[in-house]
């Protein structure tokens, strides 16, 4: 005997042996890995892919770099693992275990000494723990723990998007996840498309047997990509966004090192700075103006302590900052107090109060005045796009400010002072307890103004306070014989008269043709008298200043303040994108108890800024309407305009309503439990119709004849005898005898002999025959109960 048949005998006494409890235990988890063990080349390359995508989408919103060693080494983890599928790995899971709590003790020294933005942290330690996950992924649960890592990444990348750049990523990984769910979910079935290496019994010698490839095909994919974009693409748009269920998170950036003592006063312009003065402050001042001194191409003017308006020339567009707001505002950043003929400065520059942060947070608390009106807590995240000064844009009456620097300054008028100017990148956010716009109340507010507001806001110059206020009186005077303002509304408080002083100067007063043909301001002219009586007119900011001083020249106090306007929204990405181009200045009136609020005198801006009262329910679907509406003719768009805004107001005003039943205890939670089953059974109702009336139009557009079978196959569908996709329809009818009465059974045969002449032989039958025989049957077996009393009788007695 040899040695190889001594051997073979030894293993067949073997495997004649019972087993032992631990041998077999053994064999089974051996059997279980075997067949654990995912297959497919496919599917492992598209999940490689996806988390690939994932990484790399991090890195174009993050601005980061890990795709640099992310992207080759999970690769080469890929391979490996595909390599070592069958093996226990028990080397190579003892070393991704260490790695990983290496990279989370890496992670969690990293969290305690940055206090800014952790999403980043976060996303780079899930890009570490799947790289080193990709060296051990033999099961198709490990596959799936990678498409998890993903998607996370993903869902990441697009909170930290500021741009589109993300989206090409988001249809990309969108492309690569469809073919991967049906892959996965095959596999799961047992039916997926992979090349398996099924092992036979190795004693016996036999060799491994191959399935075959099945792929999925590209059209279905096609068409399912198409699908879920679009239907993805309409929630988006329709889907309502209350405020109050937004995310609140408070992204700032990295911290700023100070080295000098920061006192607050200086305003560091580069667009504006004095030559010879190492502190930068305003160079937009002064007398230079007959020398024909221009405005900088890139930084508005009006950011700095002094301005000159005087200055003549147009800024060439550039975005400055991406803002991501609750609601839509003036991002303010100055005000001023005092007129100077040819411009207005900040009288009480020196006076700011500094305001220090704590070393274990970023975030700095204010001192906002305190108002009686109703507010709103509104949350707002800058982020510089191109350098701006030191002065810090937020929305008014800001409480809160998470910030990088140590310490910022408030100035006397409410604007925001950095330590440094505004760098490109930077992050920070601001927490504003914005007031309503309330007109009721504030026609109602009174006029008996504290002293520290008529010392610093009703101040005019002699020169032209008389002939000024003498002019608004008469415009207010004339107001109803002009009807400039088109309101009911008497004139006899502050509010409408600031009200229908700016729609006057829209009305009346207009921007020259070329912006550089206004001539200067001779040296011993006044800005305001100027534009009121000679030129009738001039740039946009000399607007709001003679809206200022008409309204100081009546005792009503002013203030001239400059900002952003709101910019462009992208309703893909959620933000404001905001140009040097946008800013502006405009009028903020004082209201005792009531705060300021701002007026805006420039033709062709909205008399009243953006602010809180404006509805962001269907932000994004009322923006994509606007641009329709930009396309169609005037009265068209209207009428449109006026149905759409009735509509989404009735809509919005339900969904308060209904939101607001749940907390008026158990009956309103049991009205809204009531109504939401009523909406949903309607809803049901509504949609079998539909579908009643869909396929009855499917119907109608077919040949008699195949209308008349397809007739027969719902009616048998309804007394429960479906035909099974796989059937043909003479097996259909020879298998209806044994449901049916003969005479029924007879009838379906025939609808389905004259079907399957029609359709595959060309043969014309008679179809009126058939509808009378159909009819027939249907007027005689219209009781459901009488067919199923025949059917039973024929069953038991056969």
């Amino acid at each position: 005997m040899t040695k190889s048949s001594r051997m073979r005998q030894r293993n067949r006494i073997k495997a004649s042996l019972p087993l032992s409890g631990w041998n077999r235990w053994r064999q089974h988890r051996s059997i279980e890995a075997i067949t654990e063990v995912e297959e497919s080349r496919l599917l492992r390359s598209l999940v490689q892919a996806l988390v690939i995508v994932g990484i790399i989408a991090t890195d174009i919103a993050a601005e980061t770099q890990f795709s640099l060693w992310a992207v080759p080494l999970s690769v080469v983890g890929g391979i490996w693992a595909w390599h070592r599928r069958h093996d226990r790995n028990i080397p190579t899971k003892f070393c991704i275990a260490i790695a990983m709590l290496a990279a989370l003790a890496a992670f969690f020294g990293r969290l305690l000494g940055e206090l800014n933005d952790t999403r980043v942290l976060l996303a780079e330690l899930l890009i570490q723990l799947q790289v080193f996950h990709s060296f051990d992924l033999p099961r198709r649960k490990d596959l799936g723990y990678s498409i998890v890592i993903g998607l996370i990444l993903l869902a990441v990348a697009g909170t930290l998007s500021q741009t589109l750049a993300f989206a090409p990523m988001l249809l990309l990984f969108l492309a690569i996840a469809l073919p991967v769910l049906v892959l996965d979910y095959r596999s799961r079935l047992g039916i997926e498309g992979r090349e398996v290496l099924a092992k036979r019994d190795e004693v016996r010698g036999e060799g491994q047997g191959i399935k075959k490839i099945s792929f999925v095909t590209f059209k279905s994919i096609g068409i399912l990509f198409l699908v879920t974009v679009g239907l993805g693409l309409t929630i988006f748009a329709v889907l309502p966004r209350f405020p109050g269920y937004q995310l609140r998170t408070f992204p700032v950036s990295a911290p700023i090192d100070i080295k000098d003592n920061f006192d607050g006063r200086s305003i560091i312009n580069p667009g504006y700075v004095r030559e010879g003065s190492g502190g930068g402050t305003s160079g937009g001042s002064g007398t230079d103006a007959q020398a024909g001194t221009g405005v900088n191409e890139t930084f508005y003017y009006g950011f700095n302590s002094e301005i000159n308006q005087n200055l003549r020339g147009e800024m060439k567009p550039k975005v400055v900052m991406r803002v991501r707001s609750q609601a839509e505002g003036f991002w303010r950043v100055l005000g001023f107090d005092r007129y100077t003929g040819k411009g207005w400065e900040i009288s009480r520059n020196e006076q700011v109060v500094n305001h220090k942060r704590p070393s274990w947070s970023y975030q700095i608390f204010l001192s906002p005045p305190a108002i009686s009106g109703e507010t709103r807590e509104v949350v707002q995240t800058y982020t510089v796009v191109s350098e701006l000064p030191n002065l810090i844009p937020a929305l008014a009456y800001p409480k809160q400010i998470f910030f990088p620097a140590p310490e910022i300054a408030v100035d006397p008028e409410g604007g925001l002072r950095s330590p440094v100017g505004l760098s490109k990148d930077l992050t920070y956010t601001v927490i504003s307890q914005v007031p309503y716009r309330d007109r009721t109340l504030l026609g109602q507010a009174a006029t008996n103004y504290p002293q520290n507001i008529r010392n610093y806001y009703l101040q005019v110059p002699p020169e032209i306070a008389a002939q000024v206020r003498q002019h608004t009186q008469e415009i207010l005077a004339n107001y109803n014989q002009q009807r400039v303002g088109q309101s009911e509304k008497t004139l006899t408080s502050p509010y409408e008269q600031a009200l229908y002083l700016a729609q006057y100067l829209k009305q009346n007063y207009t921007f020259p043709e070329n912006p550089l043909d206004l001539p200067y301001i001779a040296e011993n002219e006044d800005l305001v008298e100027a534009f009121l009586f000679k030129h009738k007119g001039g740039y946009p900011d000399h607007f709001s200043s003679v809206l200022t001083i008409m309204l100081r020249s009546i005792g009503i106090p002013a203030r001239l303040t400059v900002g952003f306007s709101p910019g462009e929204f992208n309703p893909f990405t959620g933000l404001y994108i905001v140009r040097n181009t946008d800013a502006y200045a405009l009028t903020e009136v004082y209201f005792p108890e009531y705060g300021w609020f701002a007026f805006d005198p420039i033709p062709g801006h909205p008399l009243i800024p953006p602010s809180i009262e404006e509805a962001q329910t269907f932000s994004v679907l009322q923006r994509f309407w606007q641009w329709v509406a930009g396309w169609l003719p005037s009265p068209v768009s209207g009428f449109l305009n006026t149905l759409f805004a009735a509509v989404f107001d009735w809509i919005t005003a339900a969904i308060a309503w209904f939101i607001a039943l749940f907390s008026q205890g158990w009956l309103g939670v049991l009205t809204s439990l009531i109504i939401a089953t009523g909406i949903s059974f309607l809803s049901w109702l509504g949609w079998q119709q539909w579908q009643i009336w869909r396929r009855k139009r499917a119907l109608f557009k077919l040949h008699p004849i195949e209308r008349l079978y397809q007739q027969m196959l719902d009616w048998a569908a309804t007394q429960g005898f479906r035909k099974h996709p796989a059937q043909t329809p003479l097996e259909y009818a020879r298998i209806s005898h044994q449901y049916y009465p003969s005479t029924v059974a007879k009838v379906i045969e025939e609808i389905c002999q004259a079907y399957m002449s029609w359709r595959y032989g060309g043969q014309l039958p008679d179809v009126e025959e058939l509808k009378i025989q159909w009819q027939t049957l249907k007027k005689h077996q219209l009781s459901g109960r009488k067919l199923s009393k025949e059917v039973t009788n024929q069953r038991c007695n056969p």
